[in-house]
């Protein structure tokens, strides 16, 4: 004899599940906000807060023709080398590849040459725009000029130098 079977409910079909949004970028101002808060109570060579470098430099990319990508890697081109953020934060921030590749590329390695850092550099697409506006505001001279004369030569030659090996002539 044979069992009834039992009235099967319907089914339901599978559902995939939704994929993830991707994370929003990080908008121009929350990269200068969490730049300035990494950098917080850094001062420069002169003793000024360091977050007027920064400001500097994101300003010279913008008047250089540079995009939003460069302006954020501006804002953070010394956050890693001044282990103001880890290496780790920028692999995992809210930023374009492109962005952390420059702002990778602008970080100097321990014992680095700096003809390697200058190849690294150029090697990699909108960075030179940023070194540029970087060693701009370093080198200016009312900034420089707070500084005694050995430290003030010093740098006016390893910014030149760089300038020279990045193919910037001139000042």
């Amino acid at each position: 004899m044979t069992q009834p079977t039992p009235a099967s409910s319907p089914v339901p079909e599978p559902v995939a599940a939704p994929s993830p949004e991707p994370a929003a970028l990080l908008t121009l101002a929350e990269v200068e906000a969490l730049a300035r808060a990494a950098h917080a109570g850094q001062t420069d060579k002169a003793g000024r807060p360091y977050a007027g470098h920064l400001a500097a430099v994101a300003e010279g990319v913008r008047v250089r023709g540079g995009d939003a990508e460069q302006i954020a890697a501006a804002w953070l081109h010394d956050a890693v080398e001044d282990d103001a953020l880890s290496r780790e934060w920028l692999a995992a921030a809210a930023l374009t590849e492109r962005t952390k590749a420059i702002v990778d590329a602008l970080t100097k390695r321990a014992g680095e040459e700096p003809a390697a850092y200058a190849r690294r550099i150029l090697a990699t697409p909108g960075a030179r725009l940023v070194k540029e506006a970087d060693l701009a505001h370093n080198a200016d001279p009312e900034r420089l000029a707070v500084l005694a004369e050995p430290t003030r030569g010093r740098l006016t030659e390893k910014y030149a130098a760089m300038r020279a090996l990045l193919g910037l002539g001139g000042k």
